[in-house]
């Protein structure tokens, strides 16, 4: 190692024979490092899951538009849209139809007796043209009351016996006081919201929540007519609605706002993101005690280079090899046990915690970036030392 860095650096690697001198600290401060990086890995990867698993109901539907209560932050929460809104959409040119869309929660008590939280949503089956093709084909089940299409990824669920549900081999469960029967599946998942969800029509929908009126959804799906311009057509219907009552957007731009909402106003997101910056800190605070000490120690042996002529990028130097040899030595470690951690907290708790290439490089970055911010703040007391002073 000492060979191969000097010839990279082109002298003798003084930052990593220093760090040698004292292995015990070494030791110590790639662990604290690694454990730095674990928190931040741990931290993004659940926030990355949020953000993922918030998307996933808008990803269901095929539509253009939605219309949501002025107070509706997210898919489930705000007030109901009265269904007039839909019929007064049509009078705007380029809107092709209108679709009622019902959030509600239900909870299903499974064979073994635990309770798993299913997000309901609620449309007109006739409407086959607002899902997306494997709801679409499943969707005249639902014409028959009290029948539904459950999630096969719920969290909890048993996805053996979810795999093998069927028209001819139908799952019924009982929940709100009504039967129902389940003869199709989709794919979505769990979130933190929910641990599935379930796919209804609009009046299995009113007869589970007999306090819901069909003339009150919480939200209005809009397709518009081929070759209008979908911008167009919103602003159009921003001057025909109530801008306090309504709000109008893409359906992109509402999940977006969903995802936005949910990681910097809600707790979790806030929570999440408190994380990676305390993970951040800690590094920080590790890799500076470090060189900071480390400089101290040898005091005398720089103040004796400082006498000799070398500047202070040459201490520069010494610490940053210092503080990126620290970098890679505690990155590697966090990288492997965070995969792990990944694969763990995936199997236990069904959300997409996954490694995509993108975290490890900007996470490493990060590190030595971290590292690097240490070690100068650590050399600031070389640069106004006087050798004279030091011995």
């Amino acid at each position: 190692m000492t060979a191969i860095l000097a010839r990279l650096l082109g002298r003798l690697p003084i930052g990593w024979l220093q760090l040698l001198h004292n292995k015990t600290r070494l030791a110590a401060a790639v662990a604290g490092i690694a454990f730095a990086n674990i928190l931040v890995f741990v931290q993004l990867g659940v926030m990355f899951a949020l953000n993922t698993t918030i998307l996933l109901p808008y990803t269901l539907f095929d539509a253009d538009i939605i219309i949501s209560a002025a107070d509706a932050n997210t898919l489930t929460d705000g007030s109901n849209v009265p269904r007039q809104r839909s019929f007064e959409a049509m009078s705007v040119p380029g809107v092709a139809s209108a679709l009622p869309l019902f959030v509600g929660n239900v909870d299903w008590t499974r064979d073994d007796g635990n309770v798993t939280n299913l997000q309901v949503l609620a449309l007109d089956p006739s409407q086959g043209a607002y899902v997306i093709p494997e709801i679409r084909n499943k969707i005249a089940n639902l014409l028959l009351i009290d029948t539904a299409l459950i999630d096969r990824m719920t969290r909890g669920a048993d996805t053996d016996r979810l795999a093998l549900i069927s028209p001819d081999n139908p799952l019924t469960f009982e929940t709100r006081g009504r039967t129902l029967t389940v003869p199709g599946t989709i794919s979505i998942g769990g979130g933190f919201s929910s641990d599935g969800y379930m796919v209804t029509s609009d009046q299995t929908f009113l007869r589970l929540f007999s306090s819901r009126i069909a003339g009150a959804p919480n939200h209005i799906l809009l397709k518009t007519e081929p070759g209008f311009n979908v911008d167009a057509v919103i602003e159009e219907l921003r001057l025909l609605l109530p801008d306090d009552k309504v709000k109008v957007r893409t359906l992109a731009e509402a999940a977006k706002a969903d995802q936005i909402y949910q990681t910097t106003e809600r707790p979790t997101g806030l929570i999440f993101g408190f994380g990676v910056v305390m993970g951040v800190i800690v590094g920080l605070v590790i890799v500076y005690q470090l060189l900071s000490t480390d400089v101290a120690d040898h005091l005398k042996e720089y103040a004796t280079f400082k006498a000799m002529g070398y500047g202070q990028s040459f201490f520069m130097g010494i610490i940053f090899e210092e503080a990126l040899i620290l970098a890679i030595f505690g990155f590697v470690p966090g990288l492997i046990i965070s995969s792990i951690l990944y694969q763990l907290l995936n199997s236990a708790t069904g959300l997409p915690v996954m490694m995509d290439m993108a975290r490890p490089i900007a996470v490493f970055l990060g590190t030595i970036a971290s590292c690097s911010i240490s070690g100068a703040i650590a050399t600031r007391r070389l640069a106004s030392a006087d050798p004279a002073d030091l011995f």
